[in-house]
Protein backbone atom coordinates (compact mmCIF):
# COMPACT_ATOMS: atom_id res chain seq x y z
CA UNK A 1 0.00 0.00 0.00
CA UNK A 2 1.11 3.79 -1.20
CA UNK A 3 0.13 6.34 1.57
CA UNK A 4 0.25 10.09 0.60
CA UNK A 5 -0.20 12.45 3.20
CA UNK A 6 -1.30 15.63 2.19
CA UNK A 7 1.12 18.87 3.55
CA UNK A 8 0.02 21.63 0.89
CA UNK A 9 -0.26 24.86 2.71
CA UNK A 10 -1.18 26.47 -0.59
CA UNK A 11 -4.41 28.09 -2.11
CA UNK A 12 -3.62 27.55 -5.32
CA UNK A 13 -5.05 23.96 -6.99
CA UNK A 14 -2.97 20.74 -6.71
CA UNK A 15 -3.63 18.66 -9.77
CA UNK A 16 -2.78 14.29 -9.48
CA UNK A 17 -3.66 13.57 -13.09
CA UNK A 18 -2.07 10.63 -14.32
CA UNK A 19 -1.17 8.95 -10.77
CA UNK A 20 -3.09 6.42 -10.94
CA UNK A 21 -1.92 2.75 -9.83
CA UNK A 22 -1.38 1.25 -13.59
CA UNK A 23 1.43 4.14 -13.67
CA UNK A 24 3.03 4.13 -10.65
CA UNK A 25 3.04 0.58 -9.39
CA UNK A 26 6.65 -0.24 -11.09
CA UNK A 27 8.15 2.72 -9.75
CA UNK A 28 10.46 2.96 -6.00
CA UNK A 29 9.43 5.18 -3.73
CA UNK A 30 12.03 7.58 -5.13
CA UNK A 31 10.54 8.26 -8.31
CA UNK A 32 7.00 8.40 -7.24
CA UNK A 33 8.35 11.19 -5.10
CA UNK A 34 9.58 13.01 -8.04
CA UNK A 35 6.35 12.17 -9.87
CA UNK A 36 5.87 15.54 -11.64
CA UNK A 37 2.25 17.10 -11.01
CA UNK A 38 0.95 20.70 -11.28
CA UNK A 39 0.82 23.16 -8.64
CA UNK A 40 -1.35 25.80 -10.72
CA UNK A 41 0.27 26.28 -13.91
CA UNK A 42 4.07 24.97 -12.96
CA UNK A 43 5.15 21.42 -12.66
CA UNK A 44 6.39 20.28 -9.32
CA UNK A 45 7.39 17.00 -7.74
CA UNK A 46 5.23 14.98 -5.36
CA UNK A 47 6.84 15.19 -2.35
CA UNK A 48 6.28 19.49 -2.54
CA UNK A 49 2.41 18.49 -1.33
CA UNK A 50 2.69 15.32 0.24
CA UNK A 51 4.89 12.80 3.16
CA UNK A 52 4.91 9.20 0.83
CA UNK A 53 5.65 5.99 2.46
CA UNK A 54 4.79 2.48 1.33
CA UNK A 55 4.84 0.92 -1.85
CA UNK A 56 2.59 0.99 -4.78
CA UNK A 57 3.31 -2.98 -6.10
CA UNK A 58 -0.30 -3.59 -5.02
CA UNK A 59 -2.10 -0.75 -6.88
CA UNK A 60 -3.92 0.46 -3.35
CA UNK A 61 -2.99 4.28 -3.04
CA UNK A 62 -4.55 5.88 0.82
CA UNK A 63 -5.06 9.95 0.71
CA UNK A 64 -4.93 11.45 4.06
CA UNK A 65 -5.85 14.79 4.80
CA UNK A 66 -7.78 17.58 3.92
CA UNK A 67 -7.85 17.21 -0.09
CA UNK A 68 -10.86 19.62 -1.27
CA UNK A 69 -7.82 22.14 -3.29
CA UNK A 70 -6.33 18.83 -5.17
CA UNK A 71 -7.94 17.73 -8.51
CA UNK A 72 -7.73 15.00 -10.78
CA UNK A 73 -7.65 12.09 -8.02
CA UNK A 74 -8.16 8.73 -9.82
CA UNK A 75 -8.56 10.58 -13.67
CA UNK A 76 -8.06 7.96 -16.46
CA UNK A 77 -6.93 4.92 -13.88
CA UNK A 78 -7.84 1.24 -15.06
CA UNK A 79 -6.97 -0.59 -12.24
CA UNK A 80 -6.16 -1.13 -8.33
CA UNK A 81 -7.65 0.86 -5.88
CA UNK A 82 -7.86 4.58 -4.12
CA UNK A 83 -8.68 5.25 -0.65
CA UNK A 84 -9.08 9.07 -0.01
CA UNK A 85 -9.67 9.54 4.48
CA UNK A 86 -10.95 13.28 3.82
CA UNK A 87 -12.01 15.07 1.10
CA UNK A 88 -11.18 15.42 -2.81
CA UNK A 89 -11.26 18.10 -5.34
CA UNK A 90 -12.53 18.39 -8.78
CA UNK A 91 -12.72 15.82 -11.57
CA UNK A 92 -12.26 12.71 -9.36
CA UNK A 93 -12.22 9.76 -11.59
CA UNK A 94 -12.44 11.09 -14.42
CA UNK A 95 -12.61 9.26 -17.13
CA UNK A 96 -11.57 5.77 -15.01
CA UNK A 97 -12.32 2.83 -17.16
CA UNK A 98 -11.58 0.33 -13.83
CA UNK A 99 -10.54 0.22 -9.99
CA UNK A 100 -12.33 1.54 -7.31
CA UNK A 101 -12.42 4.72 -5.83
CA UNK A 102 -13.12 5.58 -2.05
CA UNK A 103 -13.84 9.07 -0.48
CA UNK A 104 -15.11 9.37 2.98
CA UNK A 105 -15.68 13.11 2.94
CA UNK A 106 -17.04 14.99 0.16
CA UNK A 107 -15.68 15.69 -3.85
CA UNK A 108 -16.10 18.31 -5.82
CA UNK A 109 -17.73 18.89 -9.59
CA UNK A 110 -17.25 16.44 -12.22
CA UNK A 111 -17.32 13.35 -9.83
CA UNK A 112 -16.70 10.57 -12.79
CA UNK A 113 -16.54 12.94 -15.67
CA UNK A 114 -17.05 10.59 -18.82
CA UNK A 115 -16.37 7.56 -17.07
CA UNK A 116 -16.39 4.52 -18.96
CA UNK A 117 -16.03 1.69 -16.03
CA UNK A 118 -14.81 0.69 -12.46
CA UNK A 119 -16.48 1.94 -9.40
CA UNK A 120 -16.59 5.48 -7.56
CA UNK A 121 -17.89 5.59 -4.03
CA UNK A 122 -18.38 9.29 -2.08
CA UNK A 123 -19.85 9.19 1.76
CA UNK A 124 -20.59 12.88 1.59
CA UNK A 125 -22.03 15.57 -0.69
CA UNK A 126 -20.31 16.15 -3.98
CA UNK A 127 -20.62 19.02 -6.64
CA UNK A 128 -22.19 19.95 -9.84
CA UNK A 129 -22.08 17.54 -13.15
CA UNK A 130 -21.69 14.02 -11.58
CA UNK A 131 -21.18 11.32 -14.19
CA UNK A 132 -21.78 13.85 -17.15
CA UNK A 133 -20.04 15.12 -20.59
CA UNK A 134 -17.42 17.88 -20.79
CA UNK A 135 -18.77 20.67 -23.16
CA UNK A 136 -18.54 19.62 -26.81
CA UNK A 137 -18.24 16.03 -26.15
CA UNK A 138 -21.37 13.53 -27.43
CA UNK A 139 -20.95 11.13 -24.07
CA UNK A 140 -21.14 11.45 -20.41
CA UNK A 141 -20.45 8.40 -18.55
CA UNK A 142 -20.54 5.20 -20.85
CA UNK A 143 -20.02 2.75 -18.13
CA UNK A 144 -19.31 1.54 -14.44
CA UNK A 145 -20.93 2.41 -11.16
CA UNK A 146 -21.15 6.33 -9.34
CA UNK A 147 -22.46 6.11 -5.49
CA UNK A 148 -22.82 9.93 -4.17
CA UNK A 149 -24.18 9.55 -0.61
CA UNK A 150 -25.29 13.14 0.44
CA UNK A 151 -26.65 15.75 -1.86
CA UNK A 152 -25.41 16.59 -5.41
CA UNK A 153 -25.58 19.61 -7.94
CA UNK A 154 -27.15 20.21 -11.08
CA UNK A 155 -27.02 18.12 -14.39
CA UNK A 156 -25.94 15.13 -12.84
CA UNK A 157 -26.01 12.38 -16.22
CA UNK A 158 -25.53 15.22 -18.07
CA UNK A 159 -25.46 13.00 -21.96
CA UNK A 160 -25.28 9.69 -20.00
CA UNK A 161 -24.71 6.90 -22.20
CA UNK A 162 -24.40 3.73 -19.52
CA UNK A 163 -23.76 2.96 -16.05
CA UNK A 164 -25.48 3.59 -13.03
CA UNK A 165 -25.52 6.68 -10.97
CA UNK A 166 -27.15 6.79 -7.39
CA UNK A 167 -27.61 10.12 -4.88
CA UNK A 168 -28.30 9.50 -1.74
CA UNK A 169 -29.18 13.04 -0.90
CA UNK A 170 -31.09 15.42 -3.04
CA UNK A 171 -29.96 16.91 -6.40
CA UNK A 172 -30.22 20.12 -8.54
CA UNK A 173 -31.66 21.00 -11.53
CA UNK A 174 -31.87 19.50 -14.91
CA UNK A 175 -30.58 15.94 -13.45
CA UNK A 176 -30.42 13.53 -16.89
CA UNK A 177 -30.06 16.02 -19.16
CA UNK A 178 -30.15 14.72 -22.88
CA UNK A 179 -29.47 11.14 -20.89
CA UNK A 180 -28.86 8.89 -23.76
CA UNK A 181 -29.31 5.28 -21.77
CA UNK A 182 -27.82 4.42 -18.07
CA UNK A 183 -29.39 4.30 -15.02
CA UNK A 184 -29.81 7.21 -12.43
CA UNK A 185 -31.46 7.00 -8.95
CA UNK A 186 -32.10 10.06 -6.59
CA UNK A 187 -33.30 9.16 -3.05
CA UNK A 188 -33.64 12.66 -2.15
CA UNK A 189 -36.01 15.81 -2.99
CA UNK A 190 -34.64 16.61 -6.60
CA UNK A 191 -34.40 20.20 -8.34
CA UNK A 192 -36.48 21.36 -11.28
CA UNK A 193 -36.79 19.90 -14.96
CA UNK A 194 -35.48 16.75 -14.45
CA UNK A 195 -34.57 14.26 -17.58
CA UNK A 196 -35.57 17.28 -19.86
CA UNK A 197 -34.30 15.72 -23.85
CA UNK A 198 -34.01 11.91 -22.28
CA UNK A 199 -34.03 9.56 -25.00
CA UNK A 200 -33.47 6.08 -23.16
CA UNK A 201 -32.10 5.11 -19.71
CA UNK A 202 -34.34 4.82 -16.25
CA UNK A 203 -34.34 7.44 -13.55
CA UNK A 204 -35.62 6.92 -10.32
CA UNK A 205 -36.57 9.40 -8.41
CA UNK A 206 -37.60 8.78 -4.83
CA UNK A 207 -37.24 12.19 -2.46
CA UNK A 208 -40.52 13.90 -1.44
CA UNK A 209 -42.11 16.19 -2.60
CA UNK A 210 -41.60 14.93 -6.39
CA UNK A 211 -40.68 17.23 -8.61
CA UNK A 212 -42.95 18.74 -11.25
CA UNK A 213 -42.35 17.01 -14.61
CA UNK A 214 -42.05 18.29 -17.80
CA UNK A 215 -45.54 18.09 -19.87
CA UNK A 216 -43.57 16.27 -22.65
CA UNK A 217 -43.87 13.20 -20.38
CA UNK A 218 -46.59 10.71 -20.40
CA UNK A 219 -47.55 8.31 -17.17
CA UNK A 220 -47.85 5.37 -17.71
CA UNK A 221 -48.53 1.67 -15.66
CA UNK A 222 -47.78 1.70 -11.89
CA UNK A 223 -46.66 -1.34 -10.33
CA UNK A 224 -43.43 -2.87 -8.98
CA UNK A 225 -40.24 -2.97 -11.67
CA UNK A 226 -38.10 -5.53 -11.19
CA UNK A 227 -35.35 -3.77 -12.11
CA UNK A 228 -35.35 -1.92 -8.77
CA UNK A 229 -35.64 -5.24 -6.73
CA UNK A 230 -32.37 -5.65 -8.57
CA UNK A 231 -31.02 -2.80 -8.02
CA UNK A 232 -32.15 -2.20 -4.66
CA UNK A 233 -30.15 -5.36 -4.07
CA UNK A 234 -26.74 -4.37 -6.10
CA UNK A 235 -26.70 -1.28 -3.55
CA UNK A 236 -26.77 -3.50 -0.56
CA UNK A 237 -24.28 -5.38 -1.85
CA UNK A 238 -22.26 -2.33 -2.00
CA UNK A 239 -23.02 -0.89 1.53
CA UNK A 240 -25.02 2.04 0.00
CA UNK A 241 -28.05 2.65 2.48
CA UNK A 242 -31.48 3.87 1.84
CA UNK A 243 -34.94 3.73 2.78
CA UNK A 244 -36.23 -0.30 3.02
CA UNK A 245 -39.79 1.04 2.50
CA UNK A 246 -38.83 1.74 -0.83
CA UNK A 247 -38.29 -1.65 -1.50
CA UNK A 248 -41.74 -2.72 -1.66
CA UNK A 249 -43.35 0.45 -2.96
CA UNK A 250 -45.18 1.09 -6.06
CA UNK A 251 -43.96 3.11 -8.73
CA UNK A 252 -45.42 5.45 -11.35
CA UNK A 253 -43.88 5.36 -14.53
CA UNK A 254 -43.53 8.14 -16.64
CA UNK A 255 -42.41 7.83 -20.43
CA UNK A 256 -40.53 10.79 -22.18
CA UNK A 257 -38.97 12.93 -23.00
CA UNK A 258 -41.26 12.87 -25.99
CA UNK A 259 -39.76 15.91 -27.95
CA UNK A 260 -36.71 13.45 -28.06
CA UNK A 261 -36.81 9.66 -28.65
CA UNK A 262 -39.01 9.41 -25.81
CA UNK A 263 -38.31 6.09 -24.59
CA UNK A 264 -37.07 7.20 -21.52
CA UNK A 265 -38.61 5.70 -18.12
CA UNK A 266 -38.93 8.15 -15.14
CA UNK A 267 -40.45 6.16 -11.85
CA UNK A 268 -41.63 8.24 -9.01
CA UNK A 269 -43.33 5.87 -6.05
CA UNK A 270 -47.15 6.34 -5.70
CA UNK A 271 -48.59 8.26 -4.00
CA UNK A 272 -45.63 11.08 -3.76
CA UNK A 273 -47.06 14.35 -4.14
CA UNK A 274 -46.24 16.20 -7.41
CA UNK A 275 -44.51 19.55 -6.30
Amino acid sequence: MLRLVYQGQTSVPVEVEGFVPQTIRAMSLAEIERFEVFHGNKKRPLADFFAVSGSAADERIEFEGQLAGVHWIGAGMSSGSIHVSGDAGRHLGSEMSGGEIHVAGTAGDWVGGEMKGGLIHVRGRAGHLIGSAYRGSRHGMTGGTILIGGEVGNEIGHTMRRGLLVVGGGCGDFVGLNMIAGTILVFGECGIRPAPGMRRGTIGLFGSPAPKLLPTFRAGSCDKPLVLQLLFRELRRLDFHFDDALVNANYRMYHGDMVTLGRGELLVPEGVVSG
